[in-house]
């Protein structure tokens, strides 16, 4: 397949947003691509799309889907979809009937980005009221996740686990920094405060500044892995100069010129959403021209049918693998709704709160 990018290869939001409701299900639910898989998370992430594309029914069907699945304990049962084996032919994703479960704090927190980007996108002040509970209880869940050194572990303990059992993952607690700002921002905009999610807000921040030995204890390879690069200025850990720089150090170990961001540092696979999140950490540092052309090099994955291939592996020089999940299309709307100001709140996943914010609302939030 050639890469020749064509002159009128252009982001079409429409047919991204095409492509996640022809996924989504009759309850609601969107899974990563037609044979399944399904987590709170990247469910979460094309709710969020869907509502900057004005897809208002298919946004509101997406949340409730997201209320019915909650656990009792806030968490949600979470398909592991990084563990899904490949075809025989090494060309698609091959999930098996039962995949495994797994109540992930990450994938818990991050609702409370959903739910707050949502609201603004439809401009809809009755989400923050309507799932303000769904919210609780989940950043709830996560903190009772939180080891006393300030980090989150990945997953619920289990009855008799304790925290030095069970790793931290360094991406996804810079996620739940942002989620607990989102938290933090939707509670104000309701006129009540969570003095112990700003408190664990602050202890988090500390845990990913001060004690980098707490994350990714049991994975020595996570380094290698680019969210692990720009996921620290994506969420707001990391600001101003610091961020800066700390994006500019390993720059040329992760972006390929005229290609976009590889997943991990050793292979030659650039990703169609690592690419498009790498642009929201840029637009954070207000590199507003950079972000745009990462998303430019993105043309040649657009997928003819609607949304983006997965990724490109150039070395080869082909689509790999040949699959267009639900939320690739979705963190491509996120980015360009960012990068255009496509939606009411296209600030709210670059404009971040340092970590003594007081979360004073902006006009639109306090209009709720």
């Amino acid at each position: 397949m050639s890469r020749e990018r064509p002159a009128s290869a252009h982001f079409d939001l429409e047919a991204c947003a095409d492509w996640i409701e022809t996924l989504q299900g009759k309850d609601g639910s969107i899974p990563w691509i037609e044979r399944g898989i399904w987590d709170a998370w990247n469910h979460g992430e094309s709710v969020m799309a869907l509502a900057i594309a004005g897809r208002k029914d298919a946004a509101h069907r997406g949340l409730e889907a997201l209320a019915a699945r909650q656990n009792e304990d806030g968490s949600w049962s979470c398909e592991l979809g990084a563990g899904v084996p490949m075809d025989a032919a090494n060309e698609r994703l091959a999930p098996p009937q039962n995949l495994p479960t797994v109540r992930d704090t990450n994938f818990a927190g991050y609702v409370a980005v959903v739910v707050l980007r949502t609201a603004l996108a439809l401009d809809a002040p009755r989400v923050l009221t309507q799932y303000r509970s769904m919210v609780e209880r989940a950043l709830d869940f996560v903190l009772a996740q939180q080891s006393p050194h300030g980090d989150i572990v990945w997953k619920a303990l289990d009855a008799g686990e304790d925290f030095s059992k069970v790793d931290s993952v360094r991406a996804g607690n810079c996620s739940l920094y942002k989620s607990l700002e989102c938290g933090l921002r939707l509670m104000d905009a309701l006129g009540e405060d969570r003095a112990d999610w700003r408190e664990a807000r602050l202890r988090l921040g500390d845990a990913l500044t001060r004690k980098p030995h707490r994350f990714d204890r049991f994975a020595t390879q996570r380094a290698r892995y680019a969210m692990d690069w720009y996921y620290p200025i994506l969420s707001g850990v990391l600001l101003g100069k610091g961020a800066k720089a700390h994006l500019d150090q390993h720059w040329d170990t992760y972006v390929v010129a005229d290609l976009g961001c590889r997943c991990v540092s050793d292979q030659p696979w650039v990703t169609a959403a690592e690419t498009a999140e790498l642009a929201l950490a840029c637009l954070s540092l207000g590199e507003r021209e950079t972000a745009r052309t990462l998303i430019q090099d993105l043309a040649p994955m657009i997928a003819p049918d609607g949304g983006y291939w997965m990724g490109w592996q150039f070395e080869m020089g082909v689509i790999w693998p040949r699959e267009r999940p639900s939320w690739t299309a979705a963190a491509l709307i996120l980015a360009m709704d960012a990068l255009d100001e496509l939606s009411p709140g296209h600030d709210l996943l670059i404009r971040h709160a340092g970590p003594c914010a007081e979360f004073t609302p902006g006009a639109e939030i306090r209009a709720y």
